[in-house]
C-alpha cells in the first residue's frame, strides 16, 4: 500500500485513505471530517443567524430524528436483534467521534428507552461558543434509530444536560403520537399566526396615523376676514368623523373671535349620506348658541332633496350659491365691503 493510502481497523471498523482522490470511507462509505471548534460551530451558529432560535432548533431535532431514521432502517433490514443493533451502532458512533453512548434501560414490551449521552460532538460544539445549553439533535437522532428499529413512532424527553453541568445527557424515549411533522407544521402554523398578528398591528397602527391625519387636514377652520371664518366640508363624513368635526368647531371656534361662520359644502361626497346631514343641522343650532351666524353656500339639489326628505328646516339660514357671495353678504351684513 503507498503512502498515499491507508487503511486501519478500529474496533471492528475500518476506515481508508485515498489522498489522490482525496477521499475518507468509513466502512467502505464515504466520510468527511470536520473540526468541531471552528467549522461545525461556525456552521450551526450561521444556520441560527439566519432562521432564528426556534426554527433552528426544530431543524436540528428534524435532522437528527430522519437522520437516526436512515441507521434505524439499514440495521432493520440487515435483520439483526435491536440490543445488537444499539450496541453495533453506539460502538460506530465512538470511533466516529461522536461521543460515548450507552443504553441504560431497554424495555422492548412497553418500548421504552433510557440512554447516556457522554461528551457527544453536538455538547462540545455548544460548550465552545457558549451559546446554548442544550442538546437537540442526538437526542431527537436515537428517536429516529429507535423508531425504525421498534416500528414505533418515538418520542423522548431529555431528564438532563451535560451541558448544564452535568456528567452526561440522559434522554427518556418511548412512544409517541406527536411526529416530526406535527412539529414542522406546528411551527408553521406558530409563524404565519405571528406574521398575520404583525400584519394586524401594522393595519391598526397606519388605520390610526391615516385617521390622525385626515382629522389634521380634514375641514380645516380657516379665518379669511375679521369676524368670519370658513370651514370647507371636504369628501364623505360617517358617523365618527361627523361627530368629530362638530366636537372640533364647538371646542376651537370660539378661538377665532368671529360673527360669521361660512359653511361651504361645494366639496362633499356626491354620495351624500345621514351623518353628513345631521352633522350640517347640528353645526346650524349649535352655532347660535356660541354668538355666531351661519351661512351655507354650494348646497346641491341633491343634497336640498335629501334634508326636506329628512325633514330638516334651513328656512332660517342664509344660503348662496357660492363661496364668495356669502363672504359678501356676511360683510354687508357687519356693514363693510371690499372695495375693487
Amino acid at each position: 500500500m503507498s503512502k498515499q493510502e491507508l487503511s486501519i481497523n478500529i474496533g471492528g471498523l475500518d476506515f481508508d485513505w485515498e489522498l489522490e482522490k482525496g477521499l475518507l470511507q468509513f466502512e467502505n462509505d464515504d466520510a468527511v471530517l470536520f473540526w468541531i471548534d471552528s467549522a461545525m460551530s461556525v456552521f450551526l451558529d450561521a444556520i441560527e443567524e439566519i432562521s432564528g432560535e426556534e426554527t433552528f432548533h426544530l431543524v436540528l431535532e428534524t435532522t437528527g430524528f430522519r437522520q437516526g431514521l436512515v441507521v434505524g432502517k439499514y440495521f432493520q433490514n440487515k435483520d439483526v436483534s435491536v440490543s445488537e443493533a444499539i450496541h453495533t451502532i453506539t460502538n460506530t458512533y465512538a470511533a466516529a467521534g461522536w461521543g460515548r453512548f450507552t443504553i441504560q434501560e431497554l424495555d422492548l414490551e412497553t418500548r421504552n428507552v433510557v440512554m447516556d449521552l457522554k461528551d457527544s460532538w453536538e455538547s462540545k460544539v455548544h460548550k465552545t461558543n457558549k451559546k446554548r445549553d442544550k442538546d437537540v439533535l442526538l437526542p431527537a437522532h436515537f428517536a429516529g434509530i429507535f423508531t425504525a428499529l421498534l416500528n414505533t413512532n418515538m418520542g423522548y424527553e431529555v431528564e438532563r444536560y451535560q451541558l448544564q453541568g452535568n456528567p452526561s445527557s440522559i434522554v427518556r424515549y418511548f412512544p409517541s403520537n406527536i411526529t416530526v411533522s406535527d412539529n414542522i407544521h406546528r411551527l408553521a402554523r406558530k409563524k404565519e399566526l405571528e406574521e398575520i398578528k404583525k400584519l394586524e398591528s401594522l393595519v391598526q397602527e397606519k388605520t390610526r396615523e391615516l385617521e390622525e391625519l385626515v382629522q389634521k387636514l380634514s375641514s380645516p377652520i380657516i379665518p379669511v376676514l375679521d369676524g368670519i371664518v370658513v370651514i370647507p366640508l371636504l369628501g364623505k363624513y360617517e358617523e365618527k368623523r361627523a361627530e368629530e368635526l362638530v366636537k372640533k368647531v364647538l371646542n376651537n371656534i370660539p378661538n377665532y373671535d368671529a360673527d360669521y361662520l361660512v359653511l361651504d359644502v361645494t366639496g362633499l361626497d356626491a354620495d351624500i349620506n345621514e351623518s353628513t346631514i345631521r352633522m350640517i343641522d347640528d353645526l346650524r343650532s349649535g352655532m347660535p348658541l356660541i354668538g355666531l351666524e351661519i351661512i351655507l353656500v354650494g348646497i346641491s339639489p341633491k343634497l336640498s332633496r335629501e334634508m326636506v326628505n329628512l325633514g330638516i328646516d334651513m328656512s332660517d339660514v342664509n344660503s348662496f350659491h357660492s363661496l364668495q357671495h356669502g363672504i359678501y353678504h356676511a360683510l354687508g351684513e357687519m356693514g363693510r365691503n371690499i372695495d375693487k
